[in-house]
């Protein structure tokens, strides 16, 4: 007898074992799944209906992107049952699904402020009086420059490992979203920072970034440090690690950087994914017009 909540489960535990997704998306399934299976529960989930009303539940409870992600979650767990034969027909063949998610441009970080970040980073080290102290803040200033030089997730700079890392010739082994790798170069100061913190750390562990516990730096504490840091410079908007990488990537359109390098750089699937970046800040807007534009041949006085 078909069971929706078992093959639910079985459904995980083949995400784990064969896409080799993060737990972080892993986790993410498996809310989604179990908000399904609950709106489900005797109900008849092969009704096209019923399949329509959770979907309209959805849109009316989430945001676009959120509905779309729980929607996708749901069809993809139907159609891996369609192919393994557990289901001999799969309803999301018969419904339209249409997506009205608003294009939102990527939030920057403006350059003066990140500046000043670094600066405080930098500060905070050379006052530093213990051994404690400077390699916490060592390992600060290690997270900020990866962060804004690389352009990498929150996820992967705390996930990096020791063994990634190619001193000799600075560069680094990124594991990305879906198992994807991809290699980053990065410049010759940062790569003796990273030796540097790697000669005072406390604990002799995989990861690079290490916490007091002397466990791997989680995504979280990295997120609570920048917001620490950029509360101390007075920064003008709340800063996210992930705002470094969309300024990464803003800033390097900005100077004319090919989008397929971009999309290289961010280790993004598809070209469509970096072609968000491809709008123009509002300092080149304002130099563009300011020289470009035919009005300003125009000389007029009171």
């Amino acid at each position: 007898m078909f069971n929706l909540s078992e093959e639910k489960d079985k459904y995980l535990i083949a995400c784990k074992s064969l896409k080799g997704l993060s737990d972080l998306t892993l986790k993410a399934y498996k809310i989604d799944l179990k908000q399904f299976c609950i709106f489900m529960n005797g109900r008849d989930c092969f009704d096209k209906n019923e399949l329509n009303s959770y979907i309209n539940i959805l849109h009316s409870r989430y945001k676009p992107k959120s509905a779309k992600r729980k929607i996708a979650c749901v069809k993809a767990f139907y159609r891996y049952m369609e192919i393994e034969d557990i289901i001999d027909f799969n309803p999301f063949h018969k419904i339209i699904l249409k997506y009205k998610e608003p294009i939102k441009l990527p939030r920057t970080i403006p350059l003066s402020c990140i500046q000043d970040m670094l600066a405080y980073a930098y500060k905070q080290y050379s006052v530093s009086l213990t051994a404690f102290q400077k390699e916490v803040t060592l390992r600060n200033i290690v997270v900020l420059e990866l962060l804004f030089s690389t352009g990498m997730r929150v996820s992967e700079v705390s996930n990096l490992k020791i063994s990634a890392i190619n001193l000799g010739d600075n560069t680094i082994r990124i594991f990305g979203k879906g198992s994807k790798e991809r290699i980053m170069c990065i410049s010759n100061d940062l790569s003796k920072m990273i030796n540097n913190y790697l000669s005072v750390r406390s604990y002799n562990l995989n990861y690079l970034l290490v916490n007091r516990l002397g466990n791997r730096l989680s995504e979280q504490s990295i997120r609570y440090m920048v917001n620490d840091y950029a509360k101390a410079v007075s920064a003008p908007l709340h800063i996210t690690p992930h705002m470094f990488r969309h300024t990464f990537a803003t800033e390097l359109h900005n100077e004319d950087v090919d989008i397929r390098y971009i999309q290289q750089f961010l280790g993004h699937s598809s070209i469509a994914t970096t072609q968000i970046y491809t709008h123009i800040s509002t300092g080149k807007t304002r130099e563009i017009l300011e020289s470009k534009h035919p009005r300003n041949k125009m000389f007029f006085s009171l």
